[in-house]
């Protein structure tokens, strides 16, 4: 059963994924993963972000099941049924950000982020932001603790705890999203289409220095940071039946 299915068993280094992913192979065996028609990821939603981003180029489908803290991302754990759960699990597809920062120094930084893009101020000061969309200005100066864009599958982490909008998964707009905004005291953020690039430029960054991050990969003393989706880049994420992204991001909305 599993040679037909071909499944790769990845953990994080927490023993509870550990002691899963070595009961799972003892049941089904284990795939290489450049062989493999499936991942199966056992962790939190922080160990699937860094599984999607790891195998993003072999263009197979991650199935994960929650061995971690945080499961937003992860189906139930069982060990007895996971062919048949494989079978008749629903599949969504999600583009990641790309993110291109300069340093004040001139150098230049890419990163990839499936949740999303976030800056946030270094120092004691706000931060004061310059917002363009497609190479408009639309926002001259937001002074904040910081700003972020999301993702319809991020919209629900550290977006929402800003007080960002939930969108749904197949909606082809970018949330922005004040952190703690102090001026424009009213901006409460804006929607804008998938297509558009999102450019913030750090007003006095040597005196209020400020460091853009995407899932984890920091930059520090940005100038500028230019935020847009990448759909050439496709993401297959597996669920249970009726426990999609889409479903859990109505339900999030409920509780």
């Amino acid at each position: 059963m599993a040679s037909e299915h071909h499944i790769a068993f990845v953990a994080s280094e927490m023993p509870v994924a550990q002691t899963a992913r070595a009961a799972l192979i003892q049941r089904y065996g284990q795939a290489e993963e450049a062989k493999a028609n499936v991942i199966v990821a056992l962790g939190g939603d922080g160990f699937m972000l860094q599984t999607l981003h790891r195998t993003q180029n072999l263009g197979v489908p991650v199935y994960g099941m929650n061995r971690g803290t945080v499961g937003f991302l992860m189906n139930d754990y069982s060990e007895t049924d996971l062919v048949e759960r494989l079978e008749a699990a629903e599949e969504a597809v999600i583009n990641p950000l790309a993110m291109r920062a300069q340093t004040i120094d001139g150098a230049i930084h890419d990163a990839l982020a499936i949740n999303e893009v976030s800056m946030l101020r270094e120092g004691p000061q706000a931060a004061k932001l310059k917002i363009s969309i497609d190479g408009r200005t639309r926002l001259a100066e937001l002074v904040c603790d910081g700003a972020l864009v999301a993702t319809p599958a991020g919209s629900t982490a550290y977006n929402y705890s800003a007080h960002g909008p939930i969108l749904p998964i197949g909606s082809d707009v970018l949330a922005i999203t004040a952190v703690a905004a102090f001026r424009p005291r009213r901006w409460r953020g804006a929607l804008v289409p998938k297509t558009a690039t999102i450019r913030f430029d750090v007003l006095d960054p040597s005196k209020r220095p400020v460091m853009a991050e995407g899932d984890g990969q920091a930059v520090r003393d940005v100038a500028w940071v230019e935020v847009r989706s990448q759909p050439e880049i496709r993401h297959r994420l597996l669920f249970d039946p009726g426990h999609g992204l889409e479903e859990r991001l109505i339900r999030e909305q409920f509780e």
